[in-house]
């Protein structure tokens, strides 16, 4: 059954196997139910996969295959806390080495469009420190990266 307020991301055709690679990718994840179109629709044919209800780490979504009109972009992400560099590689490699892209500051897409913040707790810690040129230090160390080095994060708290 779908949650009261469902993320709904729009997919062409492959919604189905964006939701297996985030079950199989994050933790509290899974697929739900596919259901297939009764009827023919613009973007596919009638027995199609045309919803896929699925979760992300708690959060429920449904993939809906609308076709090629609509395409994801920054203004919509998933940022991921992470507890330690294990934790922030493991993601970014996932999504990244998946055909995924790296971006800036923790961001990357997913081979579908997709964006994610692998955001390691550090940094959020670091960037909200009450020693603001301890957090400014931080927050420009992030700022030259693409995956998030919590080491050097570190590091750049204490110079």
């Amino acid at each position: 059954m779908i949650s009261k307020n469902t993320i709904c991301l729009w997919y062409d055709g492959t919604a189905l196997d964006a939701a297996t690679f985030y079950a199989k990718t994050f933790p509290d994840s899974a697929v739900g139910a596919v259901h297939r179109a009764p009827g023919d629709y613009p973007a596919g044919k009638q027995g199609d996969v045309l919803t896929v209800e699925f979760t992300v780490m708690g959060i429920p979504c449904l993939g809906l295959n609308g076709g090629p009109v609509f395409t994801h972009n920054e203004a919509f992400s998933f940022q991921v806390a992470t507890d330690d560099q294990a934790e922030t590689d493991r993601l970014w490699n996932a999504i990244v080495e998946n055909g995924g892209e790296e971006s800036a500051c923790g961001w990357c897409k997913d081979k579908w469009g997709l964006s994610w913040q692998i955001t390691p707790r550090a940094l959020t810690a670091a960037i909200a420190n009450p020693d603001r040129a301890a957090a400014k230090r931080a927050f420009e160390a992030m700022m030259n990266m693409r995956k998030i080095d919590i080491a050097t994060i570190e590091a750049a708290l204490k110079a």
